[in-house]
Formats: C-alpha cells, structure tokens, sequence
C-alpha cells in the first residue's frame, strides 16, 4: 500500500495569517487606501452618522496597528519554520532566503504603485536582517524585542532629528503642501500619475513613517522577533497543551495595556491639547501608545488561540484558512481592488463615503476573497502569486494545479 504524505502545514497558523489580513483590509477600506492625512473634508463625510463615530473608535482601538503586528509576527515566524525545515535536511538556507526578499523586494515595488501603503517592500527590507538572529540565544532574543518595543528606535531617530523628517517631505500633516498634492492625485490623478509619484516620492514619505519618531519599522521587527521565538519553542505546533502559557500572556497582555495607557495619559498631558511631537513626553508618550498597540495585539493572539482551541471554535475560524494560504495573491489583489474603488483613475468614491459604507465594502470584500481563496485552494496547490514566488525562490517549476482524485 502506498503511503500518502501528510501536510505538515499547522492549520491554525493559516487561519491567523487570513484572519490578520482581514483585519489589514477594513483598515485600509475604512482610510480609503489613502496611506496618509487627509483633508478635513475628507473627514467630515467619513462621520456623517453616530455609527460612524463608532466605527472609527473601534478601527482606533482593536484594529489599526494591530492586524499589521499579528501580520508581522507571522512573517517572523515563517522565517523560523522555513530555516528550521532547511537545518533538518542539513541545508543552508541563507542565501536562498536572501533571494527570496529580493524577489519580494521586487514584488512589493510593483505592488506599491498602486497603494504606497505596501508593506512587503518594508518586509523584503527588514527581513535580511533576521538572518543575523537566527543562532542567536533566546535571552539575545528577547531582550533585543524588549528594547525595541520600549521605543529604543524612536529615541535614536529623536536625539539625532529633533523629530524632523528624515527626508525632508516636512510634517505627516493634511496642511503639507506635498500631502496636499498627493490626496489631489488620487482625487483627479490618472493611474499613471497615481504610478509616478508612489514611484520613488510614495518610498521616501513611508522610510520617514517607518525609520522616523514613528518607528513603525522597529515594531515592525521586533513582532519579527517575537513571531521567531515562538517558532523556536514549537508553540504552534503544541498550541491545544499550551494553555498556562497563552494564559498568562493574555493576563500579562492586560497588565501591559493597563500600564501603557497610564504612561500615555500621562505623557501626553503633559503637553496639552495639540501635541506637538518635538520633545520628549511626546516621544514617551508615542512608546506608550505603541505598547498599548502591542498589548491589544497579544491579547487577541491569544484570544484568537483559546478560540481555534474548541471544536466550534476551529470550524468558525477555520474559513479563514484558504484566505491565509493565499494571504500574499491576496493582498496585492485586495489593493488593486481597493484603489480602484477608492481612487480617480477608478470609481473615484475617495473621500466621499462615511465610515459605515467603506465598512460594509471591505466587508464584500472580505467575502468576496474568502471564497475565491476556498475555490480556488480546492483546485491549485499555491496562490498565484505563491506560486511564483516559490518557483523562482528554487528556480523549479512546482507543481501548480491539484492532481485529480
């Protein structure tokens, strides 16, 4: 009797990688994949409606900053089963990984002339970098996370820029002059202007969100970090008898998000009604809000394990696994999609719609890709873009459609 093969994918992992990505979308549907500030007309026909209001708190609250960070921490956890998988078979993985964010260096270019919002080209970046950690101890581990995520990247950039921007596109503020003419282009602009200024100026205003005060890159490595460790401690693999650890990282998660919030109360009062953030309780008070970001982050990680746990629980969550398989085809497609709703070269609704609409379409949209992901898994191995990307990762073609039963 032949034996069959069975899958050594962990199928809770795919159903948080779909999951966080849904998240990422009503983010971006809800800021009309604008990726930067808009005018106050803009916001005002966003909150057309209490409902509206209340759509915003959430985002705000249990979405925003959020989804990226499960999003981020899965990449570093990827990281670790792919060199782990390579160390079993007695291969050194590091150059072809190497290539592998080259390739998605490449993809993520392409990807982000339509949506300067891209994170894949910031992943291909900072991913290199995990490649220095990858025999490095636990404790080096941690504590290189722990510094990170108490803003170490933010005080660096403070104490050398005084807050000023990295390269010299002023304020991320609707009153810029620069922001104003962006939010014209995706107004009124052709796809071709929309290209043209994602195209290189799209790259320097996302370098000073990700390396400036904001230091979205820094959390955005260290949740690399943090996905990497637990890769080294299995704890996907034993997730159903992890249940003291997951529950005292959800209790750690709300000791973590009540303290935050005190730091950042406190900072920011400091200051006064209109923060300004060239001084220095602005910039504690940025790390406050960030582990804030971060406890809400750990605390729905562990939420969403103790769910997946129950029976019930699994099958609910489980429709999100086809979505995370193809989590990369998706999220590209899910960006085209969305820019041309939002966009002048498209349907051009930009600025135009309240909170409870753009809620709604990112919802259909959800749906819409949920089931083209189950479709679709049932009849091919791989994403599209999967697909690619592993094939030139090897330089093989892999097989692509299922094999008929």
């Amino acid at each position: 009797m032949t034996s069959i093969k069975k899958s050594s994918r962990i199928d809770i992992i795919d159903a948080l990688r779909g999951f966080a990505l849904a998240g990422i979308v009503i983010v971006h549907m809800v800021e009309n994949y604008v990726a930067a500030p808009v005018p106050e007309a803009a916001v005002e026909a966003a909150h057309a409606g209490v409902f509206d209001y209340v759509i915003d708190g959430v985002v705000v609250i249990l979405l925003r900053g959020k989804f990226f960070a499960l999003f981020s921490f899965l990449f570093g956890l990827s990281f670790y089963i792919q060199m782990n998988n390579a160390y079993q078979k007695r291969v050194d993985y590091r150059y072809r990984f190497l290539w592998r964010m080259i390739l998605l260096m490449i993809i993520g270019y392409l990807h982000s002339l339509f949506y300067r919002g891209d994170i894949l080209t910031i992943y291909a970046m900072l991913g290199i970098f995990l490649l220095f950690f990858y025999k490095l101890r636990s404790p080096w581990i941690l504590a290189t996370m722990a510094v990170i995520f108490l803003g170490a990247g933010r005080f660096i950039t403070f104490a050398f820029t005084d807050g000023q921007s990295l390269f010299s596109l002023g304020e991320l503020t609707a009153e810029n002059p620069s922001m104003i003419q962006y939010y014209h282009i995706l107004s009124k602009g052709s796809i071709w202007e929309v290209f043209q200024t994602n195209a290189w100026e799209g790259h320097l205003m996302k370098l000073d969100f990700q390396l400036g005060i904001f230091s979205r890159a820094y959390l955005t490595f260290g949740f690399f970090l943090l996905g990497f460790y637990a890769g080294r401690i299995e704890y996907f693999k034993h997730y159903m008898e992890r249940t003291k650890l997951t529950r005292d990282l959800l209790w750690a998660s709300l000791i973590l998000f009540c303290v935050a919030v005190l730091i950042t109360v406190a900072s920011f009062a400091q200051i006064g009604p209109e923060p300004k953030f060239d001084n220095w309780y602005a910039m504690i008070g940025l790390t406050g809000y960030d582990l804030v970001n971060i406890a809400i982050t750990l605390a729905l990680l562990c939420l969403f394990v103790m769910v997946y746990r129950s029976e019930r629980g699994r099958r609910s969550l489980d429709v999100f696994r086809a979505y995370g398989r193809t989590a990369l085809s998706n999220y590209v497609l899910q960006s085209i999609m969305g820019t041309f709703f939002f966009y002048g070269w498209g349907l051009g609704y930009i600025g135009t719609l309240s909170n409870t609409y753009s809620l709604v379409a990112a919802l259909l949209l959800i749906v819409f890709q949920i089931g083209i992901s189950i479709w679709w898994m049932k009849r091919f191995l791989y994403g599209p873009l999967e697909w690619i990307w592993r094939s030139c990762t090897f330089f093989t073609l892999y097989p692509f459609r299922r094999p008929k039963a």
